[in-house]
């Protein structure tokens, strides 16, 4: 099968293989990997090396011909004393023949074919603000030099230096220890640039060096898969120059080269259509999710939810529209959108009145502390209006105790008392077993005013999670750091469970990072007079129990609909694997 028919005729199959990234930006399709156009993109270039990208010309010069030109242009330099002559390379065995080669094309070293240039250790005083720019390994990214932050040395410095440490535009470096080992990337400047150290430089001879970078990127890359056990990846000049490629015809090095580009060309245009469709995508269900919680009344709401029920199975097919819909049903839980009213119910004000006099006993049998009061929610404060029966509260007037943990640096043990810290708080999940340990006595120390218990409730102060919550639902007992708050809620009045949703809905999240403070919610940390003042919608009490199991209820479908799709995906990128290897076999 052609290539462009095995694109064309499963085009589908290649932009739905996606899965999620392991680490996720901002934005629908920055969470998402098109693994279905990177696995076209790699078969791309598998095809190419083993020969079965273009058709062979029976009249093209072999590939055998031209190493012995090579070696004739090699000698002839070595003659000359422009060229070291070269070490003897072992024989290639079979095991680095790994397929039948189609006609005219040979097995070749990259010492045979290629003359590998080291870098110069250039000393650390000779770098300067500005001058001739000094490629390093961190400079060789995504297949070229990048020259923004390039080191840089006075002419002086590399004056004398031999001509074979210049990087010439067009030039192919190599990185060869580091974070970035193995990258291979080319000077797609005019300017002229020197080897660093642990940098190399493939000079070569009647090869076609654009060509020559597919088989080197494959062959490093599975090099490096085998020697993943090493602390600090490197690379040699030994292991570069055994390196085996199978080598075509110079012309058909150049039909293949011009291939690739028309073949990568269309899998970019894919790219870019697959990301804009899932960015459309993202913003039609945000935009449709908005109506819902921009609803008036519930017979607005339920002319909202009918018109984006009608369009369920097309709305909701990515694990972002999925999590917009969950944070969508957090949103209306919170709004008291989500369950009837039931005006029997005692209604919330009652509530506050009855914590408040509760409060106000404690306090004078001086079991709790009095609170700064705050001033009375104003109009313009109130994020939205609320059902009948509902209303408006600082958090700090529904809790009996919103404090932190010790504020002293732990001294850890191997075992003794679980020491809880801000990682171990997720939304919705108390997660001990990431727990450390402290001494007994150390423990003590750092409960006194401050012990958590079953149904109290943590939230994260610091780092990305900042404003997560959960609530603690086991007996386990623990001391907490600094990093996590602890909020003693009066379960008299109010669900814990009520609590922990507000706080990990879209606008409880929406406080915690408002008011971090810092140079941003991951560096920054959540005050505890901020935590007091969150303003929060509170439901009758019974309403509370209601809300909590219904959102458990459409929770859990979201996440029986996100099960499915993943099996889904992971279909759909099995497909794309079998498509690979059936192309290659």
């Amino acid at each position: 099968m052609a290539i462009e028919n095995l694109i064309t005729d499963h085009l589908d199959l290649w932009t739905a293989a996606v899965r999620p990234k392991s680490s996720a930006g901002r934005g629908a399709s920055s969470k998402l990997e098109l693994t279905g156009i990177k696995k076209l993109r790699e078969l791309i270039l598998e095809l190419a090396v083993r020969g079965k990208l273009v058709s062979q010309d029976p009249c093209d010069e072999p590939a055998s011909v031209l190493l012995e030109r090579i070696a004739a242009e090699k000698a002839r330099l070595v003659k000359e004393g422009k060229l070291k002559k070269p070490k003897a390379l072992p024989e290639i065995s079979e095991e680095e023949q790994p397929f039948d080669l189609p006609e005219g094309w040979a097995w070749g070293s990259i010492g045979y074919i290629t003359e590998f240039v080291n870098g110069y250790a250039f000393k650390s005083s000779d770098f300067a603000s500005e001058g001739v720019g000094i490629v390093k390994i961190g400079d060789i990214q995504d297949g070229e030099i990048v020259v923004d932050n390039m080191s840089r040395v006075s002419q002086h410095v590399v004056d004398g230096l031999n001509e074979n440490l210049q990087v010439k535009s067009g030039d192919m470096l190599i990185a060869m220890s580091g974070a970035t080992t193995g990258k291979l990337g080319f000077n797609k400047t005019d300017e002229i640039f020197y080897l660093n150290q642990r940098v190399g430089k493939f000079i070569t001879y009647l090869v076609d060096k654009e060509f020559l970078y597919y088989p080197l990127a494959t062959k490093i890359a599975e090099n490096l898969a085998k020697a993943m056990g090493s602390a600090i990846p490197n690379i040699s000049t030994k292991q570069i120059n055994e390196i085996t490629i199978a080598l075509p015809p110079l012309a058909e090095q150049h039909r293949i080269v011009a291939k690739v580009d028309e073949l990568m060309a269309l899998c970019d245009q894919l790219e870019q259509c697959s990301e804009s469709q899932l960015a459309a995508h993202q913003t039609l269900v945000e935009a449709l999710l908005a109506t819902l919680t921009d609803s008036s009344d519930t017979e607005e709401l339920a002319q909202n939810w009918a018109r984006l029920n009608t369009h369920f199975d097309t709305l909701f097919t990515t694990e972002a529209s999925i999590d917009a819909l969950k944070q969508t049903i957090l949103q209306l839980a919170v709004m008291g959108k989500l369950v009837q009213q039931d005006p029997s119910d005692e209604p919330a004000s009652a509530l506050l009145a009855r914590i408040a006099a509760e409060k106000a006993q404690l306090i004078k049998e001086k079991k709790i502390k009095k609170e700064k009061p705050l001033p009375a929610i104003s109009e313009d404060e109130k994020p939205f209006s609320l059902p009948k029966g509902w209303d408006f509260a600082y958090m700090q007037d529904l809790c009996y105790l919103i404090t932190d943990g010790t504020h002293q640096t732990p001294k850890y043990t191997d075992d003794g008392r679980p020491f809880i810290s801000a990682q171990c708080v997720k939304p919705f999940r108390f997660m001990p077993e990431f727990c450390r340990y402290v001494s007994e006595e150390h423990y003590q120390l750092y409960i006194k005013n401050r012990r958590p218990e079953f149904g109290d409730i943590l939230l994260s102060r610091v780092g990305a999670g900042i404003g997560e919550a959960a609530v603690i639902d086991s007996c386990l007992e623990f001391a907490i750091y600094v990093s996590t708050g602890l909020l003693k809620p009066n379960r008299g009045a109010v669900y814990s469970k009520y609590l922990e949703l507000w706080l990990n809905s879209p606008i409880g999240r929406g406080f915690s990072e408002r008011n971090t403070l810092g140079k941003g919610v991951s560096q920054g940390n959540l005050n505890l007079s901020l935590i007091r003042s969150f303003i929060v919608s509170l439901p009758p009490k019974k309403e509370q129990k209601l809300i909590v199991a219904k959102v458990g209820e459409m929770i859990t479908l979201c996440d029986q609909l996100k099960s499915c799709l993943q099996t889904s995906q992971q279909t759909q990128l099995a497909l794309a694997e079998s498509l690979v290897e059936g192309a290659i076999a």
